[in-house]
């Protein structure tokens, strides 16, 4: 991944040395710098940057000031001639707090840490967009049950109904098997009898013409053989 980052600080001079100690590192651009604290904020309105490196005592906004009014926060590392400042910025939830003169190693290890911590950021949000497909069952008359797709281990036939077996309950509801597995996705479940569907993944075991399932063995229907045997043994 590649880091975008600012540089805020009144001294030109200290601007330069980030910037070259930013030269060393791969993955880390830096797409501006300001000396005024107040452009800065004027920038950040209409531009999005993983990382800041902030000084605290500038004209006009100091560094504790400028984060209060910041209306998204990326990642800050604070870069001051200045100790006091510590507590209040880790209030504040900054990622680091670096003291001037800056040794590179510690550097280093500042901006590592911003890796890391764009890295569980994004971990976070790709788990929260994969969504397990489900589906609602009707398991009375007022009653819509929901279950996960990925729970499911077999859906047998009795006639007019249903028994849905998943990993942790049984479901028996009014619908025939050529409609419920119609609805279920091709690349995870197969019809193998005139009276059973199952989830391919769940499978255990294939001996002959049947297939095991969590210790129970479910014949293949001798028309469904060859297309069963292809999709799951390949």
């Amino acid at each position: 991944m590649n880091i975008n980052c600012l540089i805020i600080d009144d001294e030109p001079l200290a601007i330069n040395v980030i910037k070259s100690f930013i030269k060393e590192i791969d993955n880390i651009t830096i797409i501006n710098t300001f000396t005024s604290p107040v452009n800065a904020l004027k920038y950040l309105k209409e531009h999005k940057v993983d990382l800041i490196f902030l000084d605290i005592n500038m004209p006009l906004l100091n560094g504790l000031d400028f984060i209060r009014n910041l209306e998204t926060k990326p990642l800050i590392i604070v870069t001051t001639a200045y100790d006091e400042y510590a507590i209040k910025t880790y209030e504040l939830e900054v990622l680091d707090y670096l003291v001037k003169p800056i040794p590179f190693p510690r550097f280093m290890k500042a901006v590592n840490r911003a890796f890391k911590a764009l890295d569980t950021a994004k971990a976070e949000d790709t788990s929260k967009t994969i969504k397990r497909p489900f589906t609602f069952i009707k398991v009375d008359k007022k009653k819509m049950k929901k279950i996960y797709l990925d729970e499911i281990l077999v859906i047998e036939s009795l006639r007019d109904y249903l028994k849905i077996t998943t990993q942790t309950n049984k479901y028996i509801i009014h619908s025939t098997l050529s409609n419920f597995t119609s609805l279920l996705p091709e690349s995870n479940f197969i019809r193998i009898h005139r009276s059973f569907t199952i989830a391919i993944d769940k499978i255990d075991s294939v001996e002959g013409n049947s297939v095991e399932i969590e210790g129970i063995r479910y014949v293949i229907g001798r028309s469904y053989v060859e297309n069963v045997k292809k999709k799951i043994l390949g």
